[in-house]
């Protein structure tokens, strides 16, 4: 036997001890904290950044509180399922047993009065014999008689000595006639009688089936009651899983929500659950296709996923630098539509603390190269791909729906609004094909064969994936080859 030194025991149970300590506590204390009300507290009491802390902890909490009570859902969906199950069963048993005992007393009933019947005709019967009894008692007292005269009253009784005998072989043959008559009814009685006794013994096992039968019944009617009494209280369970899980699933949504508005997007770009939420409540503000916006935004950057390459170096030129090589890049911003702008931008950002960088190392767009030659200007910003004088015309629209100035491009939660807006102006909000695909053509800056072929089109097969997540939840092998 293997022994264990005591110290080793005593810091085994020690360490068991805190494992378990730590887990209640720490479920605990997600309880506590993610709180709605501790929520709403600390958005007006902790610092930003404290603050976004405690929201990615809660909409993990609430994403997983969620699962789980998904389990308990379809646990209780399955324990209704069997019971209502159970129910039904008993419901087709108590209609069998009710069938049953309806045609076993149809049956007594007639065998009652088969039995009345029978026993009306072994009454008659038995009237038969006495008769028949009388009558042989008679025929054998004028035999006895007829034995029993002399020979001078047979002479003075007859006219003749062979009448006499005559009537004598007559008496014996009426009297074996009789014996043979009461013989049969004495048959005819004892075959009704057994007959009796058979419907007596039927009728009896028919009303001992009925009793059984009644109780099973009440057994049954009892095991429903209580059955039904289960569904109830399951019912009520199950209700309250929804309800939770209805509740979680808000909370993760208005974390999301409160989440969008303190981030920035992050390197990478963000989830794509996270992306289709904002997409659904920026439509809701503004009319456009929840699903066309996100294709706009997916074939921009791919919803955030894709920084811009180029930094801006030279202010007066609009020169710029690849961010990868190093090397000069021409045309990265207008120099004057958008680098004063841009400038602008950036220092209200870095102001209101709502941007880490300097103009100078803020990732923007570069200038497309066409054929070798480069195509208009680069200086597009954040998701939306904006270049800042444009993004300078949807500010204040963005600020008015968001509530929270200043606007900034690489919030994506400002991007979603300020792409929806502009989309809109296009002409996208009437959410028809053709609609929709002259204003990501619009968007992207053209209206030729070209654009449409190689901007228009991958973006409306790219809104038709995304629609069918929004409705369905999920996307065909294809789109998620495509999207992903």
């Amino acid at each position: 036997m293997i022994k264990f030194p005591k110290l080793f025991l005593f810091f085994t149970a020690l360490a068991v001890f805190f494992i378990l300590n730590f887990g209640f506590s720490a479920k605990a204390q997600d309880d506590g904290e993610c709180a709605w009300e501790n929520i709403e507290q600390g958005e007006k009491s902790l610092p930003k950044e404290q603050f976004q802390a405690l929201l990615e902890r809660c909409k993990v909490y609430y994403e997983d509180k969620t699962a789980e009570l998904e389990k308990d859902i379809q646990k209780t969906a399955s324990d209704k399922k069997t019971l209502s199950s159970q129910i039904a069963s008993l419901q087709s048993k108590l209609k069998t047993l009710d069938s049953k005992i309806t045609q076993t007393n149809l049956l007594i009933k007639d065998l009652s009065t088969q039995i009345k019947s029978t026993e009306s005709s072994i009454s008659q019967t038995e009237d038969k014999i006495f008769q028949v009894q009388d009558s042989l008692a008679l025929t054998l007292q004028l035999r006895y008689e007829e034995d029993h005269k002399s020979v001078v009253e047979v002479l003075l009784g007859e006219k003749s000595l062979s009448a006499f005998f005559d009537n004598l072989v007559a008496l014996e043959s009426l009297n074996v006639s009789i014996q043979n008559l009461l013989a049969e009814i004495k048959g005819l009685k004892s075959n009704l009688e057994t007959q009796k006794n058979v419907m007596d013994s039927e009728k009896s096992s028919l009303q001992s089936a009925v009793i059984v039968a009644g109780l099973q019944k009440q057994e049954s009617a009892a095991q429903k009651v209580q059955q039904e009494k289960f569904l109830k209280l399951t019912e009520t369970e199950y209700q309250n899983y929804l309800a939770q899980q209805k509740d979680a699933k808000d909370k993760v949504s208005k974390i999301g929500s409160l989440l969008f508005q303190l981030l920035e997007v992050p390197e990478g770009g963000i989830k794509f659950e996270d992306a289709v939420s904002i997409a659904k409540a920026t439509a809701s503000q503004t009319g456009v296709r929840a699903a066309f916006s996100l294709a706009i935004l997916w074939q921009e950057t791919r919803i955030g996923q894709l920084t811009g390459g180029c930094y801006l170096k030279n202010t007066s030129n609009g020169e710029g630098v690849y961010i990868k090589s190093g090397n000069k890049a021409p045309k990265t911003m207008n120099p004057t539509r958008d680098v004063p702008k841009f400038l602008n931008l950036i220092g209200s950002l870095n102001q209101a603390s709502k941007l880490k960088t300097d103009a100078f190392s803020t990732p923007v767009s570069c200038c497309m190269i066409k054929d070798g030659q480069y195509f208009g200007w680069g200086g597009a910003m954040g998701p939306a791909q904006f270049i800042p004088s444009t993004w300078m015309l949807y500010s204040d629209k963005v600020e008015k729906l968001s509530g929270n100035p200043p606007a900034n491009p690489w919030s994506i939660r400002d991007a979603f609004l300020a792409n929806s807006l502009f989309l809109k102006d296009l002409g996208a909000g009437s959410q028809t094909y053709s609609k929709e695909i002259y204003a990501a053509m619009k968007y992207f800056g053209c209206t030729t064969s070209w654009c449409e072929k190689n901007y228009g089109r991958p973006v409306m097969t790219a809104a038709t994936c995304m629609q069918d997540y929004i409705d369905d939840g999920s996307m065909s092998q294809d789109c998620s080859d495509l999207i992903f």
